[in-house]
């Protein structure tokens, strides 16, 4: 299935071609912050079809994440996962005419990531470990 999905003023237009079967929450201090509810996709099945150059790019941490956002409207769209880096986590409230209700939403748990030492926030749950 392909869907269309883009950032609230419309500068940034995407699709996602693959069946999304459950939606995911993340407990870090980031997607806490933002209240991120998202479908994990395939790097391939993502493709920003306008507005590339609207996207601005948050990194934090080890910065093996890329959190994309519109720097128009500032919606986060997706963003390149630390823990599956050949894959996106999609911000599903940004896919038009996806019915959120009716997919399952499966906690997951990145508190417990590691974080790097050098500039982490003593606010940032997770154990202070210096990652290879």
């Amino acid at each position: 299935m392909t869907w269309s999905g883009s950032c609230h003023c419309g500068a940034v237009r995407f699709e996602v071609s693959a069946q999304i079967d459950e939606l995911t929450t993340c407990d870090c201090s980031l997607c806490v912050k933002k209240n991120a509810v998202m479908a994990k996709v395939h790097e391939d099945a993502l493709t920003v079809t306008a507005g590339e150059e609207a996207l601005s790019l948050y990194q934090w941490n080890t910065r093996r994440a890329k959190h994309y956002f519109c720097s128009r409207c500032g919606i986060y769209t997706f963003h390149r996962k630390r823990s599956a880096p050949d894959h996106y986590g999609v911000n599903v409230f940004c896919l038009d005419n996806f019915d959120v209700a009716s997919m399952p939403v499966r906690a997951t748990e990145g508190a417990s990531m590691t974080l790097a030492p050098d500039g982490a926030r003593s606010e940032w749950p997770g154990p202070r470990a210096s990652e290879a």
